[in-house]
């Protein structure tokens, strides 16, 4: 309860939000949060939808619960999203929306008049159908942006929104496995949905959250990350690929770049750097095979190693 109480009055403070312990249940990470969620939004025949480039985990999750899983074209070079595009693909089947802003593995963040425009197609759509498309949100990266970037409240400008965080990134925590699902109360059938996700947390094995993590968080709910590190090893890479001819998506969140394969095959761009020791990975996961994935939450030093393989690898 002290938990739940620490993250309702943070959602509070920094969002205007009506938040209330009830309407929180905490987790053992987004992973599982996820695979909660939508097993209590699994109806027969059910579909839910993503937008590439996509965390590739999201699909098993999906399957798993009995949803089919469907995904967006990416928007690119953008990757904002393609509102024509998803109005085609939505049906009477679509019970979600999976939105992951600031985004793994672009680093894009979905803009408030993207995010906007999204709540009014899937308002209309809820009322065109008979019942409401829930937007999932995941939010590990929320606290991850740059340069004054605003990542909007999703609950606070579409109310069937359902949060599912972790503090693995913003506290820098990965494997402690600590989150937490929120379920506003103005979503649509708030009370049962909420009893669903819990439900549906036990039968899948994830039965309580540590106790000790928990601990943790109802003292350092209000904490947020030092991004230094992260800004300087965005700025060094970013510079060093655009200059070197890379077309890269640009990253204002999260701790990744998507980068544009030369020659187009992002596999075999990324087997041609295995053999120079640089590990990046193939977008075709992701749900877009000409992309590559460059993680920078390394040392600077690694950073500046890397770019003289990125020239070589470019010129070849």
């Amino acid at each position: 309860l002290q938990t739940r109480q620490a993250i309702a009055d943070d959602l509070n403070r920094r969002f205007d939000a009506d938040a209330k312990p009830s309407q929180l249940f905490i987790g053992c990470g987004a992973a599982p949060e996820l695979t909660a969620v939508f097993h209590a939004l699994a109806v027969p025949g059910g579909e839910i939808l993503a937008f590439a480039p996509f965390f590739p985990e999201y699909r098993p999750f999906a399957e798993q619960a009995g949803l089919a899983f469907r995904v967006v074209p990416a928007d690119i070079p953008d990757f904002q999203i393609r509102l024509d595009l998803l109005e085609a693909m939505l049906t009477p089947k679509t019970v979600a929306v999976i939105v992951n802003s600031p985004n793994n593995p672009s680093g894009t963040v979905y803009t408030r008049q993207t995010l906007q425009n999204l709540a009014q197609l899937l308002t209309e759509k809820s009322r065109q159908y008979g019942h409401p498309i829930y937007i999932v949100s995941d939010e590990p990266y929320r606290e991850l942006a740059y340069d004054g970037v605003e990542v909007p409240f999703l609950p606070g400008i579409y109310p069937n929104t359902i949060v599912c965080y972790s503090y693995s990134k913003s506290l820098s925590l990965p494997g402690e496995r600590i989150g937490y699902i929120y379920v506003p109360e103005q979503a649509a059938d708030s009370e049962n949905l909420y009893a669903a996700i819990a439900g549906a947390s036990r039968a899948v094995g994830h039965v309580c959250a540590p106790s000790l993590m928990q601990k943790v968080i109802s003292r350092c709910a209000h904490l947020r990350p030092d991004l230094d590190a992260y800004e300087r090893n965005r700025k060094a890479l970013w510079e060093g690929l655009t200059q070197a001819g890379y077309q890269v998506a640009k990253p204002d969140g999260a701790f990744y770049l998507f980068v544009k394969a030369p020659g187009g095959s992002a596999k075999a761009f990324s087997e041609k750097a295995k053999q120079l020791d640089l590990l990046v990975v193939p977008g075709d996961d992701f749900g877009c095979p000409d992309y590559f994935r460059v993680c920078y939450c390394v040392s600077h030093d690694m950073i500046l190693r890397s770019l003289p393989i990125f020239q070589k690898l470019i010129e070849e």
